[in-house]
């Protein structure tokens, strides 16, 4: 995918672990002291289930009737209201526990009041009837055929313009639809199908269940007088809603979807959802993972002859990244949620490597090598403009997050993880987080936790440089030798790291090609310069800096009148 500004009326509360982390950065790391960007709470109340009934007219252009109830939660103290995000839609009445409750509204806010007090531990229900055209979130334009259609399109925070909740992808929620609409009109929505019933008029009430608790984005409707494609014969029912103009293209355009289902059920853990739906439909973003029912662009199917075509599928390559990336969303970002805006890397980064071990899988090593460099070449493209964090706590626009860091420097940060652990410890570590925190909320530091509990190793350093600090290393790289004789020969290279922002001490290898054979040496950084020298048995033929391109990393080569002095004068001693 893919994201609106935070809430500004209260600050968020970090998480005992945070104020330790950061504080230690102000030793490790250089911190800027700027604003914060604040978020809502979720501390007073939580939504526990959502049952939304909705009307449409016939051509798809309003809301007729809706009602909205919602099952919430009392938390930590007395609440006397609720306070609901909400857009600009007309409210007909407001109940709370089935009996008339009073409100005011303010700008994208709904407080009902609370006719008594509701105290910590205690449930209660508020019930919403509103009528109209909604601003944003529920979009309501025409398909690819022309034809009407409405399709809810939430992230970031959108989805309050059409259903009064608490719009914060923490607070999770189980959810129901009752969806009337034509009765030419497919629908499709979160969860397992429950039935449809046909009404007097000319209309069809079409029903959905979503038993697992999903972030409020991701809560979706898709209205159209498309085709529906059913793929047999597997474990999870898969289904394609597209256009008529698509159908006949739509089988093998979606053609990585059921490998892609399967290959993340076994990597990670058993597909989390009740159905999967492949929709096509508008949305502002090249697919939206909204949960158990993707919503991809409307041009996904249209053909491009100037596309480079997967040699395994036989599609646009684009179209293969883009089907893998929103399914491996359903793991990463809807069942496992970011805790704040700040972790949406956990749900892009995640999202954008997985399709990443896709190709791998699928399409071979040298697809997968081409697909991280492109995306090593898109972070240093958006670091030259923006020097931010990967846990970004400042940026108050949240589509400003959709960038090279959330999710290219993401899916790298992964791969160097997966490299320093090694694949057993690093899946295992992957698929402990996924397990413990599946169906909640997660942050950068229970990730940590979860490598570092399968690995037996310690991460601290590396997440305070690769996440909570910023940039990249930048390596100038030379090295020479004495020249070669009976007794051998030293190598003698040095690294320098000419970023701005503080030394990374990650391991660096180094392959060393002599007398036709390979050997591999490791260089441990411990600032900004290092000189290692390593003995040569054979004359010299090639030095390569991280043979095997697991780190994120600039390089320039330098010849050997640009070595620095000392780097002789160890050469020398060496060679004595």
């Amino acid at each position: 995918m893919r994201t609106l500004v935070t809430r500004a009326t209260s600050r968020r509360r970090s998480p005992l672990w945070r104020p330790l982390i950061l504080s230690l950065l102000f030793f490790i790391l250089p911190v800027a002291t700027t604003a914060q960007r604040r978020e809502r709470l979720i501390d007073t109340w939580k939504p526990l289930h959502y049952n939304v009934t909705l009307r449409l007219d016939n051509q798809l252009t309003e809301i007729v009737s809706a009602t909205t109830m919602i099952r919430a939660a009392i938390l930590k103290r007395n609440v006397r209201t609720i306070d609901l995000d909400f857009g600009e839609l007309t409210i007909d009445s407001i109940k709370v526990n089935n009996a008339p409750a009073q409100f005011d509204r303010a700008p994208n806010r709904l407080n009902v009041r609370l006719n008594q007090v509701a105290k910590p531990g205690k449930q209660i229900s508020i019930t919403i009837a509103y009528h109209g055209k909604p601003k944003d979130g529920l979009i309501l334009t025409t398909d690819r055929d022309g034809k009407p259609s409405a399709t809810g399109d939430n992230w970031p925070d959108r989805v309050h313009h059409w259903i009064p909740c608490l719009d914060h992808p923490a607070a999770k929620a189980t959810v129901a639809f009752s969806i009337t609409a034509p009765s030419r009109d497919l629908v499709v929505a979160n969860g397992a199908f429950a039935g449809f019933r046909g009404n007097f008029g000319g209309t069809t009430t079409w029903s959905f269940n979503e038993s697992r608790p999903i972030p409020p984005y991701c809560m979706v409707i898709v209205v159209n007088e498309g085709a529906k494609l059913d793929v047999p014969g597997l474990l999870t029912p898969l289904s394609y809603y597209v256009p008529q103009v698509d159908k006949p293209y739509a089988l093998k355009g979606f053609s990585p979807a059921p490998p892609a289902l399967a290959y993340f059920s076994q990597l990670v853990g058993p597909y989390p959802y009740e159905k999967l739906a492949l929709i096509v439909a508008a949305t502002r973003f090249g697919g939206m993972e909204n949960s158990s029912a993707i919503v991809f662009s409307s041009n996904l199917l249209v053909p491009s002859p100037s596309a480079r075509v997967s040699g395994k599928f036989g599609i646009p390559q684009g179209t293969v990244d883009v089907v893998a990336h929103e399914i491996a969303h359903q793991w990463f970002g809807d069942s496992v949620t970011e805790s704040t805006w700040s972790d949406i890397w956990l749900s892009e980064g995640f999202a954008t490597y997985f399709a990443g071990l896709f190709l791998q899988h699928f399409e071979g090593e040298a697809e997968f090598q081409t697909y991280m460099k492109q995306a090593a070449e898109t972070v240093f493209a958006y670091e030259r403009k923006t020097h931010a964090p990967l846990y970004d706590s400042e940026t108050e626009d949240l589509f400003k997050l959709l960038n090279g860091n959330s999710y290219q420097k993401g899916a790298w940060v992964l791969h160097m993880l997966r490299a320093r652990l090694g694949d057993e410890a690093f899946f295992r570590g992957v698929r402990a987080y996924y397990k413990t925190h599946r169906d909640g909320t997660a942050g950068s530091e229970d990730l940590r936790a979860a490598l570092e509990k399968a690995s037996g190793r310690n991460l601290k350093e590396f997440f305070a440089r690769w996440i909570y600090g910023s940039g990249h290393p930048v390596y100038e790289f030379g090295w020479s030798s004495a020249e070669f004789s009976a007794a051998g020969s030293n190598l003698v290279v040095e690294l320098k790291q000419t970023q701005r922002d503080h030394a990374f001490l990650d391991p660096v290898t180094i392959e060393v090609t002599s007398g036709g054979s390979k050997s591999r040496f490791v260089i441990q950084p411990t600032g900004k310069r290092t000189v290692k020298s390593f003995p040569l048995k054979q004359p010299l033929t090639a030095v390569t800096l991280d043979p095997d391109g697991v780190l994120l990393k600039e390089v320039v080569l330098l010849n050997k009148a640009q070595l620095s002095p000392p780097a002789y004068r160890v050469q020398a001693l060496a060679c004595q």
